[in-house]
């Protein structure tokens, strides 16, 4: 499986609550032993655990992965320079963030229109 090179080329995030760590996964392109690691290192990130010890992911969490995942694989920085620019900027990350939702409920939009047009 080719990995995407952008967050714009990674699959629409579905219409669901929770999601498990293979989903994620997939939908952000990151494999899950480096979820799990990104847990440690950005304490922005907290998945729900429930019995087990199973995470299980809201959709804030995904855009917050894809969002670490640009800083880290497209913009370069380090574990250490990503964790300082999601803490010290907030309304860039909110932007982002925005951008990212737009972008998902326009797919999800575009996707509705296709069933009415049939």
């Amino acid at each position: 499986m080719l990995e995407p090179s952008n967050n714009n080329e990674l699959p629409p995030i579905p219409g669901k609550r929770y999601f498990a760590i293979g989903e994620v996964s997939e939908l952000c392109a990151v494999k899950p032993h480096v979820l799990r690691y990104w847990e440690q290192e950005f304490p922005q990130l907290k998945p729900v655990k429930r019995r087990g010890n199973r995470r299980y992911y809201q959709r804030q969490d995904v855009m917050m992965i894809r969002q670490i995942r640009s800083l880290l694989y497209e913009q370069g920085f380090t574990i250490g320079g990503a964790r300082q620019q999601l803490d010290s900027e907030p309304a860039k990350a909110d932007s982002q963030q925005s951008q990212q939702i737009i972008r998902q409920i326009r797919v999800e939009l575009e996707g509705v229109l296709d069933i009415l047009k049939h």
